[in-house]
């Protein structure tokens, strides 16, 4: 009788493990995003960014801009070089964002002045590029 009883207890709680499988939802740990974002809240960390790409960047100026939510021609072709980096432009779109724009002191072909620009929102760089002064004859992407 006893074995029997043993058996009996062994087999509810079985079931119930069985059952606690089935019917409580996994437990997953957050996903971790494919290209994390880029913290860009402070000089300091727009400028090691460029660092950690190879580029000597000084601080020139900032301004205030609106991401466009429907992107002309040449914007969405600065959108594209953005996805190719994994700079998430697209995730931004219609929000206000500060431009920061940079000298680059550590390139300069053909004897061009080379200028980078970070464009940051939420505290996150969300496009960069690196570019001729003469109007972009020479664009780059950061990374």
């Amino acid at each position: 009788m006893q074995k029997k009883k043993m058996l009996i207890i062994l087999s509810a709680a079985a079931v119930v493990m069985v059952s606690a499988f089935i019917f409580i939802p996994e437990r997953r740990s957050p996903e971790i995003p494919k290209d994390p974002p880029v913290a860009a809240s402070t000089a300091a960390e727009r400028t090691d960014y460029f660092a950690m790409h190879g580029w000597e960047v000084e601080e020139i100026a900032g301004k205030s801009v609106t991401i466009p939510t429907e992107f002309s021609d040449t914007y969405e072709r600065y959108a594209e070089i953005q996805d190719k980096q994994g700079m998430p432009l697209r995730e931004y779109a219609g929000r206000d964002a500060t431009l920061y724009v940079y000298d680059v002191k550590n390139y300069s072909p053909d004897n061009k002045k080379m200028l980078a620009e970070l464009l940051v929102c939420d505290d996150t760089a969300v496009a960069s590029l690196v570019y001729s002064e003469d109007g972009g004859s020479l664009q780059l992407a950061v990374n």
